[in-house]
């Protein structure tokens, strides 16, 4: 019995999960944003990253396969590589260099970059298939520093493609695939070994579940212009919580 939470952490944790994987569903990245402060209350830091790795990779692959027909494999045959190459250059970065200015920088170009496009003339033409090269590498340096570069990957994405569902779909391909290789690590390493984190990971299950219904109701009945300005708030909650985790360093 001891494997199970207590009540008032679940309590803690089904909203806080209903909300971060509605987004999540919307937006194709943010959940780590709300549910890791909230879940950071209620169990040791060291449980919340396998916990939500767990959780990612359950919406990711829900996401993915309900729209999987409409995932950008000529995108995602050139992202993967290079998230792999960035993920492997971050976590050697972050054992060689401080990691703090480099998420400050990272915070404050996402902020400009989020308010830019919510408050100037939004631009509708696409870019170049050669901005895949700096796009996918960042995304994959962050996401092995901070483990949270999905947002660099719907930057690019939204500048390729007038389709939210596809933006959605690529999305949650690369997050499917960069918490499996998250998983594999944790497992090998043991940490699952630890039931509670199995347990918790298992009573999260179903306000992710939740979350994400909810989450695609709401995104059916978007405008591309109104979803692209929800992206754009997250962008804005993404780098303050950036600059935020920078400052408590």
């Amino acid at each position: 019995m001891d494997a199970l939470p207590p009540l008032w952490i679940l309590a803690v944790a089904f909203p806080a999960v209903t909300i971060a994987y509605m987004i999540f569903s919307i937006a194709g990245f943010g959940a780590v944003f709300i549910t890791a402060p909230a879940l950071a209350q209620a169990m040791p830091v060291s449980h919340v990253v396998p916990v939500l790795s767990l959780v990612d990779f359950g919406a990711a692959a829900i996401n993915g396969t309900a729209l999987s027909r409409k995932i950008a494999y000529d995108e995602l045959k050139f992202l993967i590589p290079l998230m792999i190459i960035g993920s492997i250059a971050g976590i050697y970065l972050l054992l060689i260099i401080p990691a703090q200015p480099m998420m400050y920088g990272l915070g404050a170009f996402v902020l400009c970059y989020a308010l830019y496009n919510l408050f100037a003339q939004p631009r509708t033409d696409a870019i170049g298939r050669i901005w895949i090269l700096p796009f996918g590498l960042l995304g994959g340096v962050f996401s092995g520093m901070f483990g949270s570069g999905g947002f660099i990957y719907v930057m690019y994405l939204m500048r390729r493609t007038a389709d939210k569902d596809v933006i959605r779909a690529t999305q949650g391909a690369l997050i499917s695939l960069s918490t499996f290789i998250r998983i594999v690590i944790f497992t090998f390493a043991g940490v699952y070994s630890d039931l509670k984190i199995l347990v918790l990971a298992a009573a999260c299950a179903p306000a992710m579940l939740l979350g994400t219904w909810l989450g695609h109701k709401v995104t059916l009945k978007m405008s591309r212009a109104v979803f692209l300005r929800a992206i754009y708030v997250m962008l804005l909650v993404a780098g303050v919580s950036v600059i935020a985790r920078a400052f408590a360093m």
